[in-house]
């Protein structure tokens, strides 16, 4: 559900907001068409009346040139709403794609932990929907509603009971649609819910392929599958009952107007309160009203999907952003490594009692490295986000250069940090937009960071090197050459301070050893912080943490590492 409680006909609101003036033309050739087209029966009465006085004049010439300008100036209206509702419809799409991309990269990680984003994307989708829905709701609905009120005031001119029979009518018609939309509106986004569960399972598939492939006879696909169409269909009946009541009380409002202006008209002429060519006009407004009000039923779905995409396309634009205001690091002089200091340092996951981290302090000094080490689960990799500042409900206080967190502007800082954190992957693109990821820097400075982790000779061998494309999650590429690329990237804009999780052999161990050598170089401009168990990194760091139940328990160098108990544990191999 989207965070925000905004009612979806809000959003609507919201959403043409951003094009007021070309909504303001539509509507003023919407109502100017309305009352043309209305006006017509009007000429076509006067012109049955010249009729049958039984001879041609210049009168009737006139009111038939009339009329035939009156359809022709509805048509050319009608061409410029569509050109203006086109336009609307790019912009739509437009400023949805964008929208999601401006967020995605900015929504607050708590607020997705615990959902799979790629399928959170996929109500973009419903701009789609929004886009092929909005020419009804904008053009047809509005004008045939236009329609059936200027055609029900028009007909209230030639006889005064007209005047109460339409006020009863649209009364009739509104307290249908007040009383019955919000359980379409409910049920119409409770079946796109299971939709879109439906997508995500099959999506699901599609990501664990061969898992399923080579588990050999599993019902699973299509056991959920079927479970999760089940409920669709139960959810789609429920709303498709709400439509169908709709539906049958427009068709019955179509009958009264129908029967009811007939019956009525028929007994005005008898009475010759109503003269022939009148009763023709009227009986011509009625086809307009049963027009319009056929317009109204077939626009009813339309209506719930467009209001039900807004609703989905909330779910992702209401997810709280990241701030973007604060201290930026062209505010600070020189380029020097950061200071890194944390004071009662907690967190704790959302829908989780006990603490991840628990109360940690820590004064990293500029250009110093650390090596991270403990078993697996004591909170490692949650200390890195955190010093990464992916998290932002921490207990206690994270500071660089002695500036607390919340003071930096997220994006300067985050530009300060170079990291290769397990929440990192490819991405489907040039391998030059994945190690640069689109920031401004000199093929000089990129061509080092290659050569760094010596990718060189495999970049040479590709017929399109740099542009040549990579798959999602590095698919097709070995995991040695994968870990390359996210380490370039992590190094590649000399970084103040680098987070690197899970470091470890790379190819061979002599590379493994000279890369390890460059990263723990004095000569860096950074500091360091590296969770591995590679006992050669380990032992070319200044300092190591040794994290056990979510709290860094010792701190030592490497001789004094040899002496600990926890030692053997994280280094079998390595002789005390």
């Amino acid at each position: 559900m989207a965070s925000k409680n905004i009612f979806p006909v809000t959003r609507f609101f919201q959403l043409l907001a951003n094009d007021r003036k070309d909504l303001f033309y539509v509507y003023t050739f919407a109502i100017i068409s309305g009352v043309v087209n209305l006006s017509l029966p009007l000429g076509i009465q006067a012109i049955i009346g010249l009729i049958m006085a039984g001879r041609v004049s210049n009168s009737w010439i006139l009111l038939v040139a009339i009329v035939l300008i009156g359809i022709l100036a509805t048509g050319i209206l009608q061409i410029l709403q569509v050109q203006i509702i086109e336009l609307i419809q790019q912009r739509i799409f437009a400023r949805s794609a964008f929208e999601f991309a401006y967020r995605i990269p900015r929504i607050k990680t708590e607020s997705v932990l615990y959902r799979h984003a790629p399928e959170l994307v996929n109500r973009f989708f419903d701009t789609l929907t929004i886009q092929k829905g909005l020419p009804k709701i904008l053009i047809d609905f509005v004008t045939a509603v236009l329609q059936i009120v200027f055609g029900l005031i028009l007909l209230s001119f030639y006889h005064p009971f007209f005047v109460l029979y339409g006020i009863i009518l649209l009364l009739l018609l509104f307290v249908i649609f007040y009383f019955t939309s919000p359980k379409g509106l409910r049920t119409s986004i409770e079946e796109s819910n299971f939709k879109y569960e439906v997508a995500h399972w099959l999506e699901e598939l599609a990501r664990t392929m061969n898992t399923f492939k080579l588990a050999g006879k599993s019902t699973l696909p299509e056991g959920k599958a079927d479970t999760l169409v089940t409920k669709y269909l139960k959810a789609r009946k429920e709303h498709f009952r709400v439509v169908l009541f709709q539906f049958s009380n427009v068709v019955a409002f179509k009958f009264l107007v129908t029967g009811g202006l007939l019956i009525l008209g028929g007994v005005l002429v008898i009475n010759r309160e109503l003269n022939l060519g009148q009763f023709v006009a009227a009986e011509i407004i009625i086809i307009l009203i049963i027009n319009s009000v056929e317009k109204i039923i077939n626009n009813i779905e339309t209506i719930y999907d467009v209001l039900t995409g807004l609703e989905k396309i909330g779910v992702v634009t209401d997810l709280p952003l990241e701030k973007d205001d604060g201290l930026c690091a062209d505010d600070l002089p020189g380029v020097a490594p950061l200071a890194l200091r944390a004071d009662g340092l907690s967190y704790r996951f959302a829908n989780e009692q006990n603490y991840t981290l628990k109360d940690i302090s820590l004064d990293v000094p500029a250009g110093t490295k650390v090596a991270l080490v403990g078993p697996s689960g004591s909170g490692k990799s949650t200390l890195m986000a955190a010093v990464a500042g992916l998290f932002h409900k921490i207990e206690g206080q994270i500071s660089y250069e002695g500036i607390p967190l919340n003071n930096w502007d997220l994006e300067s800082l985050r530009y300060m940090i170079g990291d290769n954190l397990v929440q990192e992957d490819l991405f489907h693109g040039t391998l030059l937009d994945n190690l640069t990821l689109g920031r401004p820097m000199p093929f000089p400075q990129v061509r080092e960071a290659v050569e760094v982790v010596q990718l060189g000779r495999w970049i040479e061998s590709l017929s399109h090197g740099y542009d040549t494309e990579l798959q999602p999650l590095g698919k097709l590429l070995s995991r040695a050459v994968t870990r390359k690329i996210l380490l370039a990237r992590a190094i590649i804009h000399n970084p103040r301070l680098l987070l690197l999780e899970d470091f470890g052999q790379i190819q061979t161990q002599e590379q493994t050893n000279d890369i390890a050598d460059y990263l723990t170089g004095k000569e860096r401009p950074w500091t360091m912080i590296v969770s591995t168990k590679d006992p050669e990194m380990v032992q070319r760091c200044d300092v190591i943490w040794y994290m056990e139940s979510g709290r860094i328990v010792d701190t030592c160098d490497w001789e004094t590492a040899k002496t600990r108990t926890w030692f053997n544990e994280e280094f079998p191999t390595v002789p005390c």
